[in-house]
């Protein structure tokens, strides 16, 4: 059925306040935000109370702006940390897990589906890539996990998003009919290199602007205003000249972070909480797309490729990235495991399904399991996880905060 923008509105307005209710109740547990979303999405897309068409030109809006937001809060967190962490651990899980993790993926979808094409086995596996551990909160914020352990897994996750963006972009053009591999690689080198460059000037100027405005400054009410605004200036400019305005936010997030030193907690809380709305409503989304594309393929390779990617693909990545690291062999583990996919994969989904890839369905299909899988088991044993972790260091169960 279609609805009207009252019914909308009562629908993403309840939504958001159930998730935000029981925010607490879930904290901890499997039935995170993301979870409780999906599934809601899901039950009223089956129920028959909401009907949702991924070429709508509201839902790619929906999931672009929300991707903006996302990557540009990621790119203001992975500066922060930067500043006073040592991120070795993070450069090898980036540059060396994760384009084995792509390459595993890439070979085991095109083993277990044939149908796909390599380009379009190899879109599946950058769409699977990008991990978030903060669906699995206890890991990241557990005293019972070393500091090295939460840094990586939470630097990692801030900046494979953005990373894995070109791959998609890519392999995206390359699995659309007429695509060519040299000129769309050449195109979408010269639009991120424009769009990093645009987002690094945009971003360095409202760092460098921020102390220096008239009127004593800012107040406080508009901190985050200022800095979301800058977001959408930068993806904006890039969008309508000849950059990436994805990479454009990302890189501004990382710009400002990095010329305004102390920067002020409303940049960052306000993008966070603007950024989250977004995400609970593109989940939502995701749940109701899952019934309207439905799954018509076998189901064994289905289980098979899901099972790989969350039991061999990542851990096997991340194990031959720290070799030699001097790293304790269980929090390698411990790393090795926690890879779930989350709001990136999702978003990066639901833009491969409003493509006009040939299997773009069955790509979206297998992923869209693959991300409800991941979040399930991950968010089942990240407290478990945290607490076998303490264990293993000696810590006490009551250092958890």
């Amino acid at each position: 059925m279609d609805l009207g923008f009252g019914d909308a509105v009562l629908i993403f307005g309840g939504l958001l306040t159930v998730v935000a209710a029981l925010s607490g109740v879930m904290r901890g547990t499997v039935l995170s935000a993301s979870v409780l979303s999906v599934g809601l999405g899901i039950f009223l897309a089956a129920v028959g109370v909401v009907d949702v068409d991924a070429k709508s030109e509201s839902i790619v809006q929906l999931v672009e702006l929300a991707l903006i937001l996302t990557l540009f809060s990621d790119g203001m967190f992975v500066e922060r940390e930067l500043l006073r962490r040592h991120w070795s651990p993070v450069a090898r899980a980036l540059v060396v897990a994760m384009p084995i993790t792509m390459v595993l993926l890439g070979l085991a979808a095109k083993a277990l589906f044939p149908e796909l094409s390599w380009a379009e086995a190899l879109l599946l596996a950058a769409v699977l890539s990008p991990t978030d551990p903060v669906v699995t909160s206890a890991v990241v914020t557990s005293r019972l996990v070393p500091s090295r352990v939460r840094h990586t897994l939470n630097l990692e996750s801030g900046l494979n998003d953005g990373l894995a963006l070109p791959f998609v972009l890519f392999f995206l053009v390359l699995a659309t009919p007429g695509g060519d591999a040299g000129t769309e690689a050449a195109k979408l080198a010269g639009e991120a290199v424009v769009g990093g460059m645009i987002g690094f000037a945009l971003g360095a100027l409202g760092g460098r602007l921020h102390p220096l405005l008239p009127g004593g400054g800012l107040t406080q009410r508009y901190e985050g205003i200022y800095a979301v605004g800058f977001a959408l200036f930068a993806f904006g400019l890039a969008d309508v000249t000849f950059g990436n305005g994805l990479i454009a936010a990302f890189v501004c997030g990382i710009a400002m972070a990095a010329t305004e030193r102390d920067v002020p907690e409303g940049f960052v809380e306000f993008a966070e909480n603007t950024s989250a709305i977004l995400q609970v409503l593109t989940f939502f989304v995701f749940g109701a797309l899952i019934v309207a594309t439905g799954f018509h393929h076998s189901v064994p390779p289905l289980v098979l490729f899901v099972v790989f990617a969350l039991f061999v693909a990542r851990p096997l990545a991340v194990m031959i990235s720290f070799v030699k690291t001097g790293i304790p062999r269980p929090q390698k583990l411990f790393m090795a495991w926690f890879g779930p996919k989350g709001v990136a994969s999702m978003l990066f989904a639901l833009f491969v399904l409003k493509s006009d890839v040939g299997e773009a369905t069955l790509i979206f299909d297998i992923a869209a399991v693959a991300i409800i899988c991941s979040i399930v088991a991950h968010g089942l044993t990240d407290t478990v996880g945290a607490k076998w972790m303490a264990k293993r260091v000696g810590l006490p169960a009551s250092s958890e905060s």
